[in-house]
């Protein structure tokens, strides 16, 4: 064995960060394993911004108290209609690279996992590989053949979490999968525009949308704030639709590019706008390679009519551009893997209370369609979510945190947002500290 740890933690992302964070400092030998070349996951890569409220009686919260207060430092983070979750993305890959030096957390960054070792019902180490990629089974090297073990790194550990999203990890041990048959929800490709006159859009936006659960304006911390909103859904008024309509008219867009529209403003950076759409309608698998290539050339065409309609319809984009588009593609619902318990629809309707749980809640059931007027957004009360739920069926050391969690199709529309995965990750790092 090459190395042990007490933790490892497959993916970096939102759920990942904090309970990678949360067992290094309570004093577990952690190490994160990401396939990509930063940490955040939906956050940095996904352009995910803000982190949306959910509920003021949330458990499992420090590791999400610790990030804010860190980007309040370096003005990456600002307090807007009351919720503290508004970032910049591209400081935030630097925070959590020194959260995780605070809290003692190794990283392997750009990881590939070649082999993983069980026995029984527990996994024993990985392998992962020291060079980007290994496409022989053995590599020639100054007419010398190299094994590819000796390029790669034995890791174990007592316990692994799967915090991969697509429940990636889970599958290649042939954990057992929840198959509902629902139909899968739209990708989105989230972008960024700067050069925006945030002051003339805010005004003009304010004055022509005066539905307050849509559009909101704010001043904080010198800069003005806001956010506003459009679908192609009929069955609500949305003060936008006739400039689409007319966008539309003007072959500027097509319908398809109009199903849905948000943009919010970009903490500490008063030009910049972040776009959660285009969200692509054609009902395509998130888990298959060729449906998501679909899914990126048609969002990234998307953009490119989006951004040219602001442009050209909304005061204060004249000289607005695009800046950045997500490297990743927004997915909401994916594989989910059968934990030691399946948390349904009814548990978080119902107000379920558990011996054990690991996250407070009252955000909605989120669920987005690719159809006009069938999308899902149902209010519910406060609910709990237990850490049976985050706890392999199939392995005793393996725990599942993220919107892979072992739940049901619709309440996982409501568990998969960040706030709740920032619980979810660090609720596991404290049942596994507690139970060590």
């Amino acid at each position: 064995m090459d190395k042990k740890y007490d933790v490892v933690v497959i993916g970096g992302g939102t759920s990942g960060c904090a309970a990678a964070y949360t067992a290094g400092k309570l004093g577990l030998k952690t190490l994160i394993v990401e396939q990509g070349g930063c940490l955040g996951g939906a956050m940095t890569s996904g352009l995910v911004v803000p982190v949306m409220f959910t509920g003021k009686n949330s458990i499992n919260t420090d590791f999400y108290k610790t990030l804010i207060s860190e980007m309040e430092k370096i003005n990456a983070q600002v307090t807007y209609n009351g919720n503290s979750g508004w970032f910049n993305p591209e400081l935030l890959k630097i925070i959590l690279d020194k959260m995780m030096s605070d809290a003692n957390v190794d990283i392997i960054f750009n990881a590939n996992i070649n082999n993983i070792v069980t026995n029984n019902k527990m996994i024993k180490s990985i392998e992962v590989a020291k060079i980007l990629s290994l496409y022989y089974d053995k590599i020639y090297t100054n007419n010398t053949i190299t094994d590819n073990n000796r390029l790669s790194v034995c890791i174990g550990a007592k316990y692994f979490i799967d915090a991969t999203g697509d429940g990636n990890f889970s599958k290649k041990i042939n954990c057992e999968i929840l198959d509902d048959n629902s139909e899968f929800q739209p990708m989105s490709l989230r972008f960024i525009m700067s050069g925006v006159d945030s002051e003339k859009f805010a005004n003009w936006i304010y004055q022509f949308d005066e539905d307050r659960n849509v559009t909101t304006v704010q001043k904080a911390d010198k800069y003005t704030y806001f956010s506003t909103a459009y679908t192609w859904d009929t069955n609500k008024h949305w003060a936008l639709a006739p400039i689409f309509k007319r966008a539309i008219s003007d072959n500027v867009l097509n319908e398809r590019d109009c199903n849905y529209f948000q943009m919010f403003s970009v903490a500490g950076t008063p030009d910049a706008v972040a776009f959660n759409c285009p969200r692509v309608v054609e009902n395509l698998n998130p888990c298959d390679v060729f449906d998501r290539t679909k899914a990126l050339l048609a969002a990234r065409a998307s953009i490119l009519r989006l951004s040219e309609f602001c442009i050209k319809y909304l005061p204060g984009f004249e000289n607005a551009y695009v800046v950045n588009i997500s490297d990743n593609l927004g997915v909401r619902v994916s594989n989910r893997i059968k934990g030691k318990y399946v948390y349904t629809i009814e548990d978080l309707k119902s107000g379920m209370t558990f011996e054990h749980p690991v996250l407070i809640s009252t955000y909605p059931v989120d669920v987005h369609s690719k159809d006009k007027n069938a999308s899902n957004l149902i209010q519910t009360g406060e609910y709990q979510l237990p850490i049976e739920s985050l706890m392999s069926a199939d392995y005793d050391n393996l725990y599942i945190v993220g919107r892979c969690l072992s739940a049901d199709y619709f309440a996982q529309g409501a568990l998969r947002v960040q706030a709740n995965c920032f619980s979810m990750g660090e609720g596991v790092a404290k049942h596994i500290f507690n139970n060590a």
